[in-house]
C-alpha cells in the first residue's frame, strides 16, 4: 500500500480507512494481561531502485534513511508525506542516514562519501553501513536552506554523524591525528565522540571512559544527555570498541551497566526522560580470546540499571534501535541463520511486528529504525510479491479503534504472517548486513590482535 492516500487520516480513525482491516496480535488467556497492539503497515516505495530503508521518524512523520538510486548508488533520503528527497552526497558515490534522527525542524545528519581517496587506505566505520569506494567518509548535516554540509572533523580524515536534537546539536564520532595501537588494519587512527553545534563550526570532544582509547556518541536528547560507547579502536565498528556503554552529562562520561558481556554494549537511542535503548552482550561472549557477539536488546531506564529485553522467541540476537517518550521500543531480532524480523516492545511484552498487522500483508518487516511518540515505526521490509528481492522503507502506524480482535482472527493473522518469514540470504547480503548493524560479530580478538 502506498501511504500517501490515507495516512494523514488514520489517527482520526475514519471508517473508510479502517473497514475490513484485521487487528492482529497474540490472544491472552489471562484477564489482566495487556491487550496486544494492532498496526497497519504502508509501503513508502523504493524511490528509484529496489532497495531503501528508514532509520528515523519524527513526530511529523518525516522519515530519514537511504534509497538505492537508479544508478546503483546508495543515497541519504528524506521521506516527507507525498514526496521523497534525495539528499545527495559530499562529492562521492554513497551516503545514508543510519541512526534514528528525531529533529522536528527538518534537520538531518548522517554519513557521506567524499571524492578524496583515504590517505591511509582505511574503510572506517562507514564501510559497515554503506558500500565503500576507497574514499573518505564524512559526517554531514542537512537542512533545506543549505543542503548537505560537512561537519568539522578532529584532525583525521573520517567521521560519522548519528543524531541531532531539536536545539540543532548533533553527535557522532571523528578521527584524530593519533595512531592508535589498538586499531585493527586497515583502521589506523583513533576516533573520539563529538558533539557539534549548535553554532556553525562548534565542536566538543566527549572523552572515553578512563583506560579506553576511543569513544563514539550514538544519540542525544533535547536535554543534552548523550549516550554512546567507549573501548578499543578495533576496526571502528562495535565489538571491543563498545566495551563500555556511556552516558555523557555536561561532557563528562558516566559508565552505564551492561548485561555482562565484554563487547557490543551499545545504546542506540535516548528519549526525553533519559531512558536509553540498544543492545548488550551477555556473559560467555569471549572464548579462546575471541569475541563472538551474543547481544540482546536492552533498556537502560532513566532511574538506573539495565533491563534485558531478550529476543523474539527462538531467535539468537536482538538489538533495540529506537525508543519514544512513552517508553515503547522498536528493534530487530535475529535467528541464528541470520534471518531477521522487526519487533515492538511495550508494557513488558515483546511482539513480532509482523504479527500485529493484517493477514496477507504485502510487506514482511525485516528491521526497524525508529519509533516516534505516536507509536509510528519505520524500518525496512521486503516486498513479498517480489519474492523478497525488493526491499522498501515501511511505516507502521497504530490501527484505529481497539487493539484486540477475536481470538480466531488474531490466530489467523499470526499464522499467515509467521509463514512469510524470510532469510537475509535472499537479499543483497552486503548492503542488508551493513544496514542491520551486524558488522563483523565473530571477528574480534581480545587485545585488538
Amino acid at each position: 500500500m502506498k501511504h500517501n492516500a490515507c495516512i494523514n487520516h488514520l489517527r482520526t480513525a475514519t471508517a473508510a480507512c479502517a473497514a475490513g482491516l484485521l487487528a492482529a496480535g497474540a490472544a491472552y488467556a489471562a484477564d489482566d494481561a495487556p491487550a496486544p497492539p494492532a498496526y497497519l503497515v504502508f509501503d513508502t516505495g523504493p524511490a528509484g531502485g529496489s532497495f531503501a530503508f528508514g532509520s528515523g521518524i519524527t513526530n511529523s512523520g518525516w522519515i530519514s534513511g537511504a534509497i538505492l538510486t537508479t544508478s546503483g548508488a546508495l543515497h541519504a533520503g528524506l521521506y516527507i508525506p507525498g514526496n521523497v528527497l534525495d539528499l545527495g552526497t559530499l562529492g562521492g558515490v554513497n551516503s545514508a542516514v543510519e541512526w534514528p534522527v528525531k529533529n522536528n525542524h527538518g534537520i538531518v545528519v548522517g554519513i557521506a562519501e567524499s571524492a578524496t581517496a583515504d590517505p591511509n587506505g582505511e574503510v572506517f566505520s562507514c564501510a559497515d553501513f554503506i558500500p565503500g569506494t576507497g574514499t573518505t567518509c564524512l559526517p554531514f548535516i542537512w537542512q533545506q536552506t543549505t543542503g548537505m554540509v560537512q561537519l568539522p572533523l578532529l584532525g583525521g580524515n573520517n567521521g560519522f554523524a548519528t543524531e541531532v536534537n531539536n536545539a540543532g546539536v548533533a553527535v557522532g564520532w571523528a578521527e584524530t591525528t593519533s595512531h592508535d595501537p589498538t586499531c585493527i588494519a586497515p583502521q589506523v587512527l583513533q576516533f573520539l565522540a563529538v558533539e557539534w553545534g549548535p553554532a556553525t563550526g562548534q565542536k566538543q570532544v566527549l572523552p572515553p571512559w578512563p583506560g579506553d582509547s576511543t569513544s563514539a556518541a550514538t544519540a542525544i536528547n533535547d536535554s543534552g544527555q548523550v549516550v554512546g560507547i567507549s573501548g578499543d579502536c578495533g576496526d571502528a565498528v562495535g565489538a571491543f570498541s563498545a566495551r563500555h556503554a556511556l552516558l555523557w552529562l555536561n561532557g563528562h562520561p558516566v559508565k552505564l551497566p551492561t548485561l555482562g558481556g565484554a563487547g557490543w554494549n551499545t545504546p542506540m537511542a535516548i528519549n526525553s526522560q533519559g531512558s536509553a535503548a540498544g543492545f548488550s552482550d551477555t556473559p560467555g561472549d569471549v572464548a579462546g580470546g575471541v569475541l563472538s557477539a551474543n547481544f540482546q536488546a536492552a533498556l537502560w531506564p532513566s532511574g538506573g540499571g539495565i533491563v534485558n529485553l531478550h529476543t523474539l522467541p527462538g531467535d539468537a540476537l536482538a538489538e533495540a534501535t529506537g525508543i519514544n517518550d512513552r517508553g515503547q521500543i522498536a528493534g530487530t531480532s535475529f535467528a541464528a541463520s541470520g534471518a531477521s524480523r522487526a519487533f515492538l516492545w511495550q508494557d513488558g511484552q515483546i511482539y513480532d511486528l509482523n504479527e500485529l498487522v493484517p493477514a496477507n500483508s504485502a510487506l514482511y518487516m525485516l528491521s526497524t529504525g525508529d519509533i516516534n511518540d505516536h507509536g509510528d515505526i519505520t524500518g525496512q521490509a521486503c516486498v513479498i510479491a517480489s519474492g523478497c528481492t525488493e526491499f522498501h522503507t515501511f511505516i507502521a502506524i497504530p490501527a484505529p479503534g481497539t487493539a484486540a480482535s477475536t481470538a480466531a482472527a488474531a490466530a489467523a493473522a499470526q499464522s499467515q504472517n509467521a509463514g512469510e518469514r524470510v532469510s537475509m540470504s535472499v537479499a543483497d547480503p552486503r548492503i542488508l548486513r551493513q544496514h542491520l548493524h551486524l558488522g563483523h560479530p565473530g571477528a574480534a580478538h581480545v587485545g585488538g590482535s
